[in-house]
């Protein structure tokens, strides 16, 4: 299957923000739900391996959007053994603020599964984009996926991210994943004021005016616990 999505939004002349396109195509379909508040709903399985789902995000200057999910995202294995794409791609104008934070994905037993973000950034643009990772459903192995994350700020790269989920050799290591089965970033534009490491999460100041906010749990609940306080902590909101 080969699916592309669409989300642009533009300024009114009272100054708020309008969605001005929200072009869906199942599994992905955007709905509004609030003033400047799109909800992915997934209107058939996948990505099942061999889909080649993409979704494009324009947040036009002096404009906020918000993006979430109303539910994780199941990545399943396909008859034939072909890897799944899914390409997310956002433009934040000047001045303008993005939240991305949808439901975690989950790899199922035996997914073959590539996640690629370029996200390109205004100089004075805001974003807080998270992600998460389970690594399967509850008592199986989680298939393979590799996650790529560009960050581009005003042109000069903000972040390069990749990292392997799936690969025996590698998940169960002390220096990796340990007995985690969930892992999950942030990036914030604004830069904290230090590194801070907690319990199963990290904040790292980044080179350009922003911040990295990792973490690792046992399940989703802790991961997205663990997240928020990285979060607060690097915001200042503590």
């Amino acid at each position: 299957m080969r699916a592309r999505a669409a989300i642009a939004t533009e300024r009114a002349a009272d100054g708020r923000t309008v969605l001005a396109t929200m072009r869906s195509s199942p599994p992905l379909t955007v709905r509004a739900t609030a003033p400047g508040r799109v909800h992915l709903v997934s209107t058939a399985a996948g990505p099942l391996g061999g889909d080649d789902l993409a979704l494009d995000i324009e947040v036009a200057p002096g404009t906020a959007l918000e993006v979430r999910s109303v539910a994780s995202t199941l990545v399943l294995p396909g008859t034939t053994g072909a890897e799944s794409l899914m390409t997310v791609t956002a433009r934040v104008g000047a001045g303008a603020s993005l939240v991305f934070a949808p439901e975690p994905t989950v790899l199922a037993a035996g997914c073959l599964h590539r996640l690629v973000v370029r996200l390109e950034l205004a100089e004075d643009a805001r974003v807080r984009w998270r992600e998460e990772i389970v690594f399967g459903r509850y008592g199986e192995r989680p298939g393979r996926c590799h996650s790529r994350f560009d960050a581009v700020l005003g042109g000069t790269p903000l972040l390069r991210q990749e990292f392997v989920v799936g690969d025996p050799e590698i998940d169960g290591s002390s220096a990796v994943y340990g007995d985690a089965r969930c892992v999950g970033s942030t990036l914030i534009t604004g830069r904290a004021p230090e590194t801070v490491v907690g319990d199963g999460w990290a904040v790292l100041p980044l080179a350009g005016p922003a911040t990295l906010v990792s973490a690792l749990g046992r399940d989703a609940v802790e991961l997205r616990r663990r997240l928020e306080n990285g979060e607060e902590t690097a915001t200042g909101r503590r």
